[in-house]
Parts: structure tokens; sequence; C-alpha cells
């Protein structure tokens, strides 16, 4: 009987990913809460089959397969961690399923207009930089690739308050200003000495995060730090505060008994927030119209609807889910963003279409970076615009403000 013919190693690879015995070999085709690309696109892949370079991507997915490669695994898990059993996370890709487009016929769409405009500001594009923090945990230049990445396509940026860079840097390398994310902590005069700072760099709005009043539960991120054999001292200091130290906006602060926990925070703080800046303020991590009407009500010149990319509450219901219901509550009062799970330019699309000014992005362009640093950030934003260029066309859209729920149907 004659031998068959080996399989190819693509072809193995392919038989593998399916297979049942994958998880006791020690593989999986994703990683925990990461069941974002379709079906098509799951199966294992090589390391011969990782990009190369930016130029080589086909979607924003090919540089979180180099992500993964390239970062410890205590750092990846730190980005692809949700919370509990990801089901947050999931859900916010598995929401975009619930609306579908419809498109136009015969609209010119030679030309399309990608601008927004957002707080008397005009941008280019309606895609934001998310904050994230501790970005040098994923490229040596952290948030400097963020910042000039993203200004050298005409991107708007949020920077973290834990940021591994100060807001003085990154503004210097930005045409015009981040906004400022700011964790108040428990102490008063830390989140003034926060807010001095930058209004001193220029930052037009602080972005108030209130998802997050205690620590979350973030499995895979714990089950990641198991896995890591690297010595981490040299980077994390012991003791509750000693990971601010490579943290710059918290230099010359006296942090020492100052949780970043703030279960005692309420509706007033967004006042006296309000007394102490003349910054525009946006609360981030809201998910319900009742709340949205509230922040206006406390002054909030800006809404973010997120779940902290399902980073925060384990509720299981997706960003978008929650956008329609923030946006009637408003009523076109003050510009809403969101995030959460943002992959593709159609998921744009629906989430303009639902009413949102803008969509923040976060995981991708971390992917992006840690790739290729400033070159993988700038091609995912490529990426994305192109894609949501194309959209608009294939949908009849010339330019976003045309867009509406008439573009919407129940998935």
């Amino acid at each position: 009987m004659s031998q068959a013919a080996p399989l190819s190693r693509r072809s193995f690879a392919r038989f593998l990913a399916g297979s049942p015995l994958l998880p006791l070999l020690g593989f999986s085709a994703c990683t925990p809460g990461e069941s974002e690309t379709p079906n098509s696109q799951t199966a294992l892949r090589e390391l011969s089959d990782l990009i190369g370079s930016p130029e080589d991507a086909i979607n924003v997915f090919d540089f979180r397969d180099v992500a993964r490669q390239t970062l410890p695994p205590a750092h990846y898990g730190y980005l692809a961690t949700g919370v509990d059993g990801d089901e947050t996370l999931r859900a916010n890709r598995e929401g975009f399923r619930q609306f579908d487009l419809r498109a136009r016929r015969l609209v010119d769409v030679s030309s399309v207009d990608t601008s927004v405009e957002m707080l008397g500001e005009r941008w280019e594009t309606p895609i934001v930089l998310a904050p994230a923090g501790s970005q040098k945990a994923f490229h040596p230049d952290g948030e400097m690739a963020a910042a000039r990445g993203s200004t050298a396509q005409g991107h708007h940026q949020i920077l973290s308050t834990v940021t591994t860079t100060s807001v003085e840097d990154v503004n210097a390398v930005r045409h015009r200003p981040a906004w400022y994310q700011l964790y108040p902590t428990s102490s008063w005069d830390v989140t003034r000495a926060l807010l001095r700072r930058a209004e001193g760099a220029g930052c037009p709005a602080v972005v108030l995060t209130v998802d997050l009043p205690v620590d979350s539960n973030r499995e895979t991120l714990k089950r990641s730090v198991k896995a890591d054999t690297r010595d981490c001292s040299n980077c994390h200091e012991a003791g509750p505060t000693g990971w601010l130290s490579r943290k710059p906006m918290f230099e010359g602060l006296d942090m020492q008994g100052v949780p970043f926990d703030t279960p005692w925070m309420t509706w007033d703080f967004i006042s006296r927030l309000r007394d102490e800046t003349d910054m525009r303020i946006l609360v981030k991590g809201v998910v319900r119209g009742d709340d949205a009407l509230r922040c206006v009500q406390y002054g909030a010149d800006g809404i973010i609807v997120s779940n902290h990319g399902g980073r925060a509450e384990a509720s299981g219901r997706s960003s978008i889910e929650s956008l329609p219901e923030v946006v009637t509550a408003v009523n076109g009062r003050v510009p809403v963003l969101v995030d959460g799970g943002f992959r593709r330019g159609t998921d744009i699309l629906k989430a303009l279409a639902l009413g949102a000014d803008s969509i923040c992005i976060g995981r991708p362009y971390l992917w992006g970076m840690a790739a290729f640093g400033q070159a993988g950030v700038e091609k995912v934003l490529e990426i994305l615009r192109a894609e949501l260029r194309l959209a608009m066309q294939l949908h009849g859209v010339q330019s976003l403000a045309e867009l509406d729920r008439s573009f919407i149907v129940a998935g």
C-alpha cells in the first residue's frame, strides 16, 4: 500500500485548530475573551503566517497575532483581559450583530467626507484613541508612538491618568493637545494637582472615568501573570503604591495611603470638578439613559458610552447596545462618544448611524504599537479609516453628517 503524502504545515495547522486535542496540547485558537475574528479566520496560525511589516496587514487582527507573539505573557494578558469569564469583553464584539446596515443606492460617492465636529473642533476622522495606561509595557515608545501615529493620521487622542509618558511630552508632539482622562483617587489634593498639570499642558478637556469605583476581577490577567516566568520586580515595586513609581503624572505627589478606589464618588463630584476647572468635562463609563441625563444636569459637556473595554462590570452587555438609550436621553445636548469592540469600518458606521458623534478604539492601536511601534499605530488607523470610507461608499453615504437610524435595522 502506498503511503499517503504528508500534510503540509498549513493544512496541519488548520486540522489542529479544529481538533479537540488542541487544548490538551497546550494551545488555544485565541486568548480567553478574544474570540473576535470571523469563524473562517480563527484557524491556528503558524509563526510563518504572521505579518512581517505593517504594510502586510489585511485587517487589524493581524496586529493582534503579532502582539501576542511579541509581548511577555503578563503584558499581553493585561492588554487582552476582561473580567470574570470575559463575558462582557466578548459581548462588545457580539453586540454589533444586533444591528444591520441598510444601504442606499444611486448616490454619488466618488468623494466622501469622514470629518466630524466635537466640542467646537473639527476632526478629519471620528476615530479617537481611547485612554490606555502603561503603554510602555507594549513598546518602549509607549504613548509617544500613539501620539505621533495618531496626529500623523489626523486622529484625536485621550491620555490616561496612569500614562507612562507625561502629558507635557505627549502634547509637545501633537498638532492639537490630547484630552486628559482622570482617575480621581481618594484625595482631592491629588485630583487638583492632576487637573492643574493637564490644564498647564493645554488639554482642552478632562475625561472623568466613573465605571471602575473598585478593582474588577480580571481572571485572564491573573492567569497570564502566573504563566510569566520573568522576574517582574525590576519594573513593579512592592507595596500598595509601588506601581505608581513609573507613572510620571504622580511625580512629586505624596501617594502614601491614597487608594485609587472611589466607592464614595457620587454625582456631586461632577459639580465639584466643574467648579475646579475650566476644561470641558466628559464622563466616561455611562451605559444608561437616566445616568446620561444626570451627567448633563450636573454640568458634563460630553459623554462616553463605555464598559471599560469589558474590564469593569461583568454585565454581559455591549457598549453598542447601550448607545441608543444614551443618545435618546441626551437628545443632542452634548456630544456622545462610544468605545468597546470596534474592529471594523462597518462597526464605526453602525455606531454613528445610532447617534454617536465619534468612536474610540483601544486594543487595536495597542496591538499595532506592540507589533511595530508608531508604524503599527499608523497602519491600524489607516486600515480602519479606509474601511470606514469603503463602508460609506457601499452604503450610499456622502458624509457622516447624513447618518441616522434609517441606516439601521435590527440584526
